[in-house]
């Protein structure tokens, strides 16, 4: 895969001072992370209370499906009604379910209780990631700044899956069972309040405040490339929920549960320090290609994990799973800017963040019942499963990738989103 840098592009260092720009980034920063806390979160806990990664698969399941279908909507109303004004509603609803969800779970109630608690946990989660992006397009739409926000921004996704995952584990074996879920309900209120406070850095809303129509209301899911993207990054989030239950299940297995948070962050290290070089990296190849071409990696780095039967072996296999998903993540992204008009793109960047949620829900559940009924291990077929059935998908529907007003140009990599150089 060729590559170069080009000379005088703006760097993240530029990037950063940004006017105001650290005012909705540390706050948002903060509030971001419980969306990777929360399904190892619930699954540590409910396996504890329950005995049964099954259970906990499920649990996790509901709140994840309810975080995906909720996701998308919570976009528009944003869009047009202003992000504080979902937000302050929404990180309430949330602290308050993941509180009445650790209480259930550690009371003993039974799992219709937890399920009927895990729907407000998933359906209110904060969409904070887009949020943060819709932000720097306000203020950087139309400047060559836009395009290293959009790399900062995958960069920081990639630090969120590291961080998350980290601090939820070891929380819940080094503290408490439930201390990782009350941390997420506490970073989620905390955060969400100082985020939504900003109210000088959101975009205008543009369903109220101007007397004027609403222009390119139309879905994000009307754009056929939007489609595949969310086929794609569902199989990506297959990876994330099979590696959790099963990196927790097999550490569990050899009497070394504390490794769990070694391996998962073995694996998160690799994604995040991918994420960097790739934002680091000006690309001649077109986003259309890498995406496919880093996919097939995925998928390949994938197949072997559930043979992996030793601690050493895992944390290679699975820091080379890490290395390759990141380069997936950016390039779905960025191919959101060329495919998606500019009032949309918020919806759009819910619906892939929903979709790698949806992903981990159905993995979480799968991984959780293959760990119940068969080998120690048997959960490492789903990120397997789901990246290769991802992989045929993309590979037969990867012309609507194509932006239709640049047509054969873009498929050939000329007509490719500018690269970006750091500082």
């Amino acid at each position: 895969m060729a590559s170069t840098v080009t000379e005088s592009r703006p760097g993240y260092g530029q990037l950063l001072r940004t006017p105001r720009a650290w005012t909705f980034l540390l706050p948002g920063f903060a509030a971001r992370q419980p969306f990777a806390m929360l399904t190892i979160s619930i699954v540590l806990l409910v396996q504890h209370t329950t005995g049964s990664y099954g259970a906990a698969g499920a649990v996790s399941a509901v709140t994840g499906v309810s975080m995906a279908l909720f996701a998308p909507f919570s976009g528009k109303l944003a869009d047009r009604f202003g992000q504080r004004a979902v937000l302050l509603p929404g990180v309430l609803v949330h602290a308050a379910s993941g509180v009445t969800l650790t209480v259930l779970a550690l009371s003993g109630a039974p799992l219709w209780a937890l399920f009927v608690a895990a729907v407000p946990t998933g359906a209110s989660t904060p969409q904070i990631g887009p949020m943060v992006r819709a932000r720097w397009g306000a203020k950087l739409q139309g400047t060559p700044l836009a395009q290293t926000a959009a790399a900062f921004e995958s960069v920081t996704d990639e630090l969120t899956f590291v961080l998350g995952p980290l601090v939820a584990t070891a929380l819940c074996t080094g503290v408490a069972p439930a201390a990782g879920l009350l941390t997420e309900a506490g970073l989620t209120l905390v955060g969400g309040l100082l985020f939504a406070a900003q109210k000088s850095t959101q975009p205008k809303p543009s369903g109220t405040g101007d007397g004027h129509a609403r222009v390119g209301h139309d879905s994000a899911l009307r754009v056929p490339g939007v489609r595949v993207l969310i086929v794609t990054f569902l199989g990506i989030g297959t990876v994330f929920g099979g590696m959790q239950v099963s990196l927790a299940a097999f550490t569990e297995s050899i009497g070394e549960p504390g490794l769990n948070g070694v391996l998962y962050g073995t694996f998160a290290a690799g994604n995040m320090l991918s994420g960097v070089v790739c934002g680091a990296i000006a690309w001649k190849v077109s986003p259309q290609r890498r995406l496919l071409v880093g996919y097939v990696a995925l998928t390949l780095m994938a197949s072997g994990l559930w043979a992996a039967q030793s601690v050493p072996l895992l944390a290679g296999l699975g820091l080379l799973v890490g290395v390759c998903i990141a380069p997936a993540l950016i390039t779905g992204y960025t191919l959101v800017d060329s495919l998606v008009a500019p009032g949309a793109r918020t919806e759009a960047f819910t619906w892939l963040t929903g979709s790698v949620a949806l992903g981990q829900a159905a993995a979480v559940t799968v991984a959780g019942q293959l760990e119940d009924r068969f080998w120690d291990g048997a959960g490492f077929l789903v990120p397997l499963g789901g990246t290769a059935l991802a992989l045929a998908v993309l590979l037969l529907l990867r012309s609507r990738l194509v932006p239709r007003s640049q047509g054969r140009t873009v498929a050939r990599g000329v007509g490719h989103r500018e690269p970006v150089a750091v500082d």
